[in-house]
Formats: structure tokens, C-alpha cells, sequence
């Protein structure tokens, strides 16, 4: 189990626009600031950290846990309305299993971002 993670973001001030934005219908929000490193989560715990002003990594995937599809359709809107570039709009993905139902985007640095719900809950 994965306890946090951290990204290099080109520009600190655009992925911190983005992911309030895109992450904020999953009940994400700035948990902890570190000088240019950016903490958010969830119910207080940072599990999602961003670094400002590096180089992005060649390629990454993020998946965030949605508890709804409308959750998952909200994160998309959000996204995309924050700047996000379309990878695949919100919808059952049955060739993973036949409840999987995501939605992708890329963020300002070209990450894969995604949303997941598994079922309807």
C-alpha cells in the first residue's frame, strides 16, 4: 500500500491551480505547504504531494479513489474546466473488470490523471 507520492511540476503555481480545481470534487484540498511542495489529500492526510519548479518525470499515472460516479463525473468537468487535456471521458472501462468506471485526463505537465470508482457507490 502506497503511503503518499510526490511529482516535479514544471510550474508550481499552474499544477496547484489545476489539482485544487480537478481534485476538489473528490474531497481533496491543500493539506500541508513545504516551501515549493504542496500537500493534498483527503480527511487531513496529505497523500498527494506536487513539487514546484522541477522537471516532470518522462511518464506517470496517477488514479485517485472516487466513491460515486458522479464524483467521478466531477473531477472531470473540474479537470477539464482547470486546463485539463482530454484522455478518455468518464464511462465503464469493462475491459479491466465490468464495475470499473473512470475517467482520465493529462495535467499541465502531461500526467495521466485519473478518477475510479469501482461500482456505484
Amino acid at each position: 500500500m502506497i503511503h503518499h507520492m510526490a511529482v516535479g511540476t514544471a510550474d508550481a503555481a499552474t499544477s496547484r491551480a489545476f489539482y485544487e480545481k480537478a481534485l476538489k470534487p473528490l474531497g481533496y484540498e491543500v493539506v500541508m505547504e513545504f516551501g515549493p511542495a504542496v500537500g493534498i489529500g483527503r480527511d487531513g492526510k496529505p497523500d498527494f504531494w506536487i513539487y514546484g519548479n522541477q522537471p516532470p518525470a518522462p511518464h506517470l499515472h496517477v488514479a485517485f479513489a472516487a466513491r460515486s460516479h458522479a464524483e467521478v463525473d466531477a473531477f472531470y468537468a473540474a479537470a477539464m474546466a482547470a486546463g485539463g487535456r482530454d484522455n478518455g471521458a468518464p464511462g465503464i472501462v469493462a475491459e479491466y473488470r465490468p464495475d470499473y468506471y473512470a475517467a482520465y485526463v493529462f495535467d499541465p505537465d502531461g500526467y495521466n490523471i485519473e478518477a475510479v470508482c469501482l461500482g456505484e457507490e
